[in-house]
């Protein structure tokens, strides 16, 4: 039985975007795309930062109060740091946060602090130099943790640390209990979720058995989210300052509460991960779509996923040929 999430009996508002600013990544995680990398989009075929901000003001109209980049790395798309000042002066309380591995954000925690980010969550798949050569297949640990104290340095917070989990590679979760100990950051669990229609049983390992391995290392209590709504259970360990969460997508099926909207990097709109394609949001733009139509277009869209509810395809079902998750922004 999965972690169970603490339910509210209403699904919630779907508030919430993810913008894939870009499908380049700066690692090759084994979880997300094949150790030769892919082929990568040219700028003519990626949205600019214009026609993501044009959507974004629409998507804002229609509800959305927390924008999220993603990629790929979004940190390796020239001009990130301005595209954050585009979005964070739409609306007064319009948070817009950042997905990022953290090996370029010493660099630019700084800078997107004043640019108006509010927080970032990282990836760090393992504390241990080896094993985090092996899940990304390139990048320096030290490089991502330079990056966690700078990020933590300017203000940066809640920062969240997620980690996808891959049995027997990376799911001992002794290291990150001690790293809680030590900085204020708040660690989520993620269980793999086959993408492509590949065996779960490969690498899949459930929260329960994670959650059970650190209540042997402490207690562990309920716990509110460090910020708002999201699909994670947290709870407060002790001694330590932030929260544990699991993320339970293959044991505790969230569809039904979902709040997020999507667009991937060459400019499709999805409702859910797993939507087969989407809505092709370059071609309405580049066709001279204006604020007005693409109003409309979100509207329906979120009608269709708040009519859809749980109704939603099968992990691996009707996937596009070329999206990967680095396309998507996961």
């Amino acid at each position: 039985m999965g972690i169970d999430r603490k339910e509210t009996g209403t699904a919630p508002a779907i508030d919430y975007l993810r913008l894939s600013i870009t499908d380049r990544c700066n690692l090759r995680c084994i979880y997300c795309m094949p150790a030769e990398g892919i082929t990568t989009m040219n700028y003519t075929e990626i949205l600019t930062y214009e026609e993501l901000e044009l959507f974004a003001r629409a998507a804002v109209a229609c509800g959305i109060r927390r924008i999220r980049l993603t990629g790929g790395e979004p940190l390796v798309r020239k001009g990130a740091v301005e595209f954050v000042r585009m979005l964070s002066v739409i609306e007064p309380g319009l948070k817009v946060t950042l997905t990022t591995n953290g090996l370029l954000l010493a660099r630019y925690a700084g800078d997107l602090k004043a640019a108006g980010l509010s927080r970032v969550n990282m990836s760090i798949d393992s504390l241990e130099p080896g094993t985090y050569g092996e899940i990304t297949r390139a990048g320096r640990l030290e490089d991502a943790l330079e990056g966690l104290h700078r990020a933590i340095e300017v203000g940066l917070e809640p920062i969240k640390l997620n980690v996808v989990l891959l049995k027997g590679i990376n799911d001992d979760p002794g290291p990150f209990v001690a790293l809680l100990r030590e900085l204020p950051v708040h660690i989520r669990f993620i269980e793999y979720m086959p993408y492509f229609g590949e065996t779960a049983g490969k690498w899949f390992v459930p929260g329960d058995t994670v959650k059970r391995r650190i209540q042997e290392l402490g207690t562990l209590e309920d716990a509110s989210p460090p910020e708002g709504w999201g699909p994670a259970s947290y709870y407060r360990l002790s001694g330590a300052e932030g929260t544990i969460g699991f993320i339970s997508p293959v044991s505790c099926h969230f569809c039904p509460s979902c709040n997020r909207l999507r667009i991937s990097a060459e400019g499709r709109m999805k409702t859910c991960l797993f939507d087969s394609d989407g809505v092709d949001v370059r071609s309405e733009i580049r066709a001279g779509a204006d604020l007005a139509r693409l109003r409309e277009i979100i509207s329906a869209e979120l009608e269709r996923k708040r009519v859809e509810g749980n109704r939603k395809p099968r992990s691996g079902a009707g996937n596009r040929i070329g999206d990967h998750m680095s396309r998507i922004g996961g």
